[in-house]
């Protein structure tokens, strides 16, 4: 979906000027105390006393994510004023400019035209970054997925009107800076967008061959893309991959993304999706009450997809390789069963006792290539894995398995920066016993019990000595909690996660 935000920058002193078209919100910022910045109490005039007589009466108290609105606010060229609060929660805390961000997105209502004074009265470190996330926080609030909901087939003009873009400036004293942090932030948001747009979107529509030709437009920002068939994954062995698509009609598909911004010849940065475009289960068919949710099961892939747009966009300074497995499972007589046995392209033998345990047959075959090929720094892989991860984290963490705990902590700290939390999970070798199987080299499922960490055990197996990490986003990928950056069922998640990974520690 293209963007229903439109963010640019102006001087503080255009605040107030008329505007072209539709009726002006002005937003400002109150810190503790009901502070204001220094440039915002003078456009405000006789307003801010209007502010403070107000509040104690409406109990704002200057708390992020509280507001204060004002219609038609006497002496101020505005229909519409919104103070926010600026106030962390906690003693001590910084302000989140990002989520501050998608609090006033929300608080837009159904104003089409914003101008926000980016002034407050405790300046930030780093007022570039403070712009830039406040910027993304904007966009990330704003995404909507609607192109399915038919319109009208009459609309007066008015109507018409309400499909336009929401237009904010944010205005300060250096709009140069200001809209230099906009453009900065801009491509990550259209990546977390597309990222969201795959997740949301229908089986019927995104399947394995559609989805290798979304990540084939890829090239047009010089991203190298190229697509395995079924004919060249049977070449190369891929039969773990294979097996699982077999029962559907849609043919398998592997996507290999390559963007080369770092040192000639410098090993890659690898990040594997897991890319089941819909999950029926297969011969272990799922039960039917949510099986609908099952065309997000390839919220790995699309961030996988969302991160090399990213990375493209920005010029990151590294060399990566994104690399998504594309299936379907579904139950057809030419489906495998449970007690088949497959030779995954590693040569490991595989049983498999439930065919809805899918996901890391497709991983299996990508990391092994990916490992071999490439020869990568290291291999992150993104999965909606296992239910059991919600069990055990909920919806506010993704689960991270992993054999470097350097790698490890730098997924922790960028999470940490994101707001896209990993925690750690533990892995040992009586888990790996839970994997054994009496016919083959091991099975694809250990059964109810530590479910998340034998899946992860299962993936080890297909990475050699790369130091390896695992991310088990089934809790964040789709279906969780709205929140002030996300509305969307599905979240875009691991986008930023990762693109702040690659900023903060391997780019040259």
């Amino acid at each position: 979906m293209s963007a229903t935000v439109s963010i640019g920058a102006l001087p503080l002193s255009e605040v107030l000027t008329a505007p072209e078209k539709g009726a002006l919100t002005v937003i400002a910022f109150a810190g503790k105390d009901l502070a204001l910045g220094a440039e915002t109490t003078k456009i405000l005039g006789d307003a801010v006393g209007l502010i403070g007589s107000s509040a104690e009466f409406a109990g704002f108290k200057g708390k992020i994510g509280s507001a204060l609105e004002f219609l038609a606010p006497a002496g101020l060229a505005a229909q519409k004023l919104i103070v926010l609060g600026t106030t962390p929660d906690k003693d001590g805390e910084k302000l989140d400019y990002l989520r501050l961000g998608g609090v006033a997105a929300a608080k837009l209502g159904k104003s089409k035209l914003a101008r926000v004074l980016f002034d407050f009265a405790a300046a930030p470190e780093d007022f570039v970054a403070a712009a830039g996330d406040f910027a993304l926080g904007l966009r990330l609030r704003a995404y909507k997925f609607d192109q399915f909901k038919t319109k009208k087939a009459k609309k007066d003009e008015a109507e018409k009107d309400n499909d336009d873009p929401v237009e904010i400036s944010l205005a300060g004293t250096d709009a140069g800076v200001i809209g230099q942090a906009i453009a900065d932030t801009s491509g990550l948001a259209d990546s977390v967008d597309l990222a969201r747009r795959l997740v949301n979107l229908p089986p019927n529509l995104l399947y394995p061959e559609s989805f290798a030709a979304e990540a084939k437009e890829l090239e047009k920002l010089g991203v190298e893309v190229e697509i395995l068939d079924v004919p060249a994954m049977e070449k190369l062995g891929m039969r773990a991959l294979l097996g699982v698509g077999q029962g559907s009609a849609r043919p398998s598909r592997v996507v290999i993304m390559r963007w080369n911004g770092g040192k000639e010849g410098e090993a890659p940065l690898a990040f594997i999706g897991k890319g089941v475009c819909f999950d029926s289960g297969g011969v272990s068919i799922k039960p039917g009450a949510g099986m609908e949710d099952m065309k997000g099961d390839m919220g790995g892939a699309a961030a996988v997809t969302g991160l090399l747009r990213a990375l493209a966009i920005r010029k990151a300074k590294a060399n990566v390789v994104g690399a998504i497995g594309l299936v379907e499972n579904m139950p057809d007589g030419g489906a495998q069963r449970p007690s088949d046995i497959v030779t995954a392209m590693s040569g490991a033998t595989i049983e498999i006792i439930n065919t809805d345990a899918e996901g890391r047959l497709v991983l299996a075959d990508v990391l092994w290539y990916v490992q071999d090929a490439y020869k990568p720094a290291f291999m992150i892989d993104l999965a909606t894995l296992t239910g059991a991860i919600l069990v055990s984290l909920g919806q506010e963490y993704a689960g991270l398995f992993s054999n470097n705990d350097d790698l490890s902590e730098n997924l922790k700290k960028a999470g940490e920066a994101s707001g896209e939390k990993v925690w750690r999970m533990p892995m040992g070798a009586p888990y790996e016993k839970m994997i054994e199987s009496k016919f083959a080299d091991i099975k694809n499922t250990g059964g109810r019990f530590a479910g998340s960490i034998t899946a992860a055990h299962f993936l080890q197996h297909f990475v050699n000595d790369v130091p390896w990490a695992h991310l088990d986003i089934a809790g964040t990928a789709m279906g969780s909690p709205a929140s002030d950056l996300n509305q969307s069922w599905g979240s875009g998640w691991g986008v930023r996660l990762l693109d702040r990974l690659v900023r903060d520690f391997y780019e040259e």
